[in-house]
């Protein structure tokens, strides 16, 4: 899940910004902002080839408070009420979700559309979402709606989230904040740091090994601090996180998924346990069984460009003379030294190998459908 500029996409129209409990650090480090999703975000610090480098080599400190922290409440007399309602609206298993687990799923529509990917974790006491910056106000409307009355939905504006990424994490982390680095992928826990608690999941969306930490915005700056203090860690803007899920294959919402994609003809169907295949039972099921039956019309694939030239989003991509996609993300990839990207093209040209080319400044680029993830993920699973 992830909702980063492309720092070459153009700045948004000038509106009223909010600042992030961390803005005056990121001047302060030399950090260029720009307008995202509501908020003023650091989109690099030193440069995003350098902090994409030092993500993969090292570990890089990466603000994405203006994200969506929510928690779902059951009522007293019925504790799996929340997990039950949110399975009406997700197609993934949350029932069966043990504490202390994540689970990745979307947020559909009665068609099937992708309202927004999300991250669901059993804290124990409740359930929690991360939703996507851009789209957590229409979320919220979405839930409340939809939501059983008795389920209680807080949204936590007053907690930032913090991402460290990349291979020393663990040990970064550990050293900071005894038993983090016990979490294996997709795990998460309530851990005690200076006199407080933290939250700390052990996932992210660079690809790399690191966690997502959820802590007061009274607090952050001093485990900022901290964490920068440790000469492996380095700040990163959003910049490098978005050339760096664009390696590890993950899409983006509002460019690889939207309201008009469904989670088939995305690629995302390891989110769709078999229970909720066969059963159904939750918001857009009928087409996201149709699709999963008779096959999608587009599939999301993987395309590596020959050359230097990186074809963007709205690149049409074509078979012959014939256009049969359009890219939804695309750049240069820093680990690869060649251009990569995402594109929706008929399903009757998605298999790997297939022979394409991308229209960019009225040049036809050679593109080969390939595997995803660009860059292995080195999520840590365990010893």
């Amino acid at each position: 899940m992830s909702d980063e500029p492309n720092h070459e996409d153009t700045p948004e129209e000038a509106v009223e910004l909010g600042a992030l409990p961390l803005d005056s650090w990121h001047r302060a480090r030399g950090a260029r902002m720009v307008p995202f999703a509501g908020y003023e975000m650091p989109i690099q610090y030193e440069g995003i080839v350098a902090e994409h480098e030092w993500t993969r080599l090292s570990a890089s400190l990466f603000d994405v408070s203006h994200m969506g922290q929510l928690t779902v409440h059951s009522p007293e007399d019925d504790p799996t009420l929340g997990a039950r309602e949110l399975e009406k609206l997700l197609p993934g298993l949350i029932t069966s979700l043990k504490p202390g687990r994540m689970r990745y799923s979307m947020l559909l529509t009665e068609e099937g559309g992708v309202i927004d990917d999300l991250m669901v974790t059993n804290t124990g006491p409740h359930l929690g979402l991360v939703v996507n910056g851009a789209c957590k106000w229409d979320d919220i409307a979405h839930l409340r709606e939809h939501l059983a009355d008795e389920v209680t939905l807080t949204h936590h504006d007053d907690f930032a989230l913090l991402a460290l990424q990349g291979p020393k994490a663990g040990e970064v982390l550990e050293a900071l904040v005894p038993g983090t680095g016990a979490l294996t992928f997709m795990t998460a826990g309530l851990f005690e740091y200076d006199g407080g608690h933290i939250w700390v999941s052990r996932a992210g969306y660079t690809g790399e090994d690191g966690f997502e930490i959820s802590v007061h915005e009274n607090s952050v700056e001093k485990l900022a601090d901290a964490l920068v203090a440790d000469e492996r860690v380095k700040p990163a803007g959003l910049g490098a996180r978005d050339s760096l899920r664009l390696e590890a294959g993950l899409p983006l919402y509002g460019h690889d998924l939207t309201l008009d994609i469904d989670p088939v003809s995305a690629d995302l169907t390891f989110a769709l346990s078999k229970k909720r295949r066969e059963g159904g039972g939750y918001m857009g099921h009928t087409r996201v069984m149709d699709a999963l039956e008779n096959g999608p019309a587009t599939r999301r694939v993987g395309l590596k460009l020959e050359g230097r030239m990186p074809a963007r989003e709205g690149a049409e991509v074509f078979a012959g003379d014939e256009k049969v996609g359009v890219v939804t993300s695309g750049g240069f990839s820093p680990t690869l030294g060649q251009p990569i990207a995402m594109a929706f093209v008929d399903a009757a040209h998605s298999e790997i190998g297939t022979e394409l080319t991308c229209r960019v400044r009225n040049k036809s680029l050679s593109a080969t459908v390939s595997p995803m993830p660009f860059v292995a993920h080195k999520y840590f699973r365990g010893n």
